[in-house]
């Protein structure tokens, strides 16, 4: 029998090594992709059962987030500190698209729903690799370096939430990389580290869409169920996130993603700028 689109996703899930796990990633996303546009055969959405935690590679060392030490980005040390924890959170980001698929398959989706994290979990792939290329060419790779433990916790929070894992993973995390990666860039220009600098440049790019995935069904299922999105999301962030949201917060991007400034600035911990 032909896999199933949720048992590529577990798939994905259960390979623990970087590499592998974005090479099925990639593999897995050609054959939807090949699906959808009739090229290729047919692809059921089926329903599986992944694992709580996703298979992670003995390195890199897992640290409680208080324990991770410093970065610096002043030194090349630091750079490359930088640009680790940058690889661990796309390798985290495969695993959260993935697990949407394979975890919420049993509701009723339309197409464009798999649409949509098949793309972000294949371009969080690509981002992962593109990062790890740079690790390397700077004498390092990735698990070279401790990492954050908490990376999967909203995972786990939402494990049958939907609502709450849309509200959190794209439309708070990954947003909060809209915020953070222009630093970033800056950071590599500064040190004339062209590689990192347009793997950045593409993560940037593409994160816009994985944010606007995740604003765009979350309004289609308060649309469905009658809720109104604004204090909805506010309810599901205060209940799932551990903490405020912290700006300054990249307003011109959230914006091109579907998220208004009245979303998340009631969520800060402080009050907005007046304009």
């Amino acid at each position: 029998m032909p896999q199933t689109l949720a048992e590529m996703a577990v798939e994905v899930l259960t390979t623990a090594d970087g590499r592998a796990k974005t090479a099925l990633a990639h593999r897995h996303a050609a054959a939807w992709r090949a699906y959808r546009s009739g090229d290729g055969p047919d692809i059921a959405i089926g329903t599986a059962l992944p694992p709580l935690k996703p298979a992670r590679p003995d390195k890199p060392e897992l640290l409680d987030p208080r324990d991770v030490p410093r970065r610096r980005p002043g030194s090349l040390k630091g750079q490359i500190a930088i640009l680790h924890a940058v690889a661990h959170i796309e390798l985290n980001a495969v695993d959260l698209h993935w697990d949407i698929i394979a975890r919420f398959s049993h509701l009723d989706w339309p197409l464009g729903f798999y649409d949509d994290w098949v793309q972000a979990g294949d371009e969080e792939a690509k981002h992962f690799n593109l990062v790890c290329d740079c690790l390397e060419a700077l004498g390092s790779f990735y698990g070279d370096l401790p990492a954050h433990a908490g990376m999967w916790r909203a995972a786990e929070d939402t494990v049958d939430d939907i609502f709450g894992r849309l509200a959190v993973v794209p439309m708070v995390l990954e947003a909060r990389g809209l915020d953070v990666t222009p630093g970033m860039i800056q950071i590599y220009e500064k040190a004339g580290i062209t590689q990192a600098v347009e793997a950045l440049k593409v993560i940037y790019s593409e994160e816009v869409h994985h944010v606007a995935y995740g604003s765009k069904w979350f309004h289609w299922m308060c649309g469905r169920d009658g809720l109104d999105p604004k204090p909805a999301f506010h309810d599901l962030v205060r209940k799932y996130f551990h903490g405020a949201l912290k700006p300054p917060f990249n307003e011109e991007k959230r914006a091109e993603a579907g998220l208004p400034p009245d979303f998340y600035w009631p969520l800060a911990d402080q009050t907005p700028p007046k304009g």
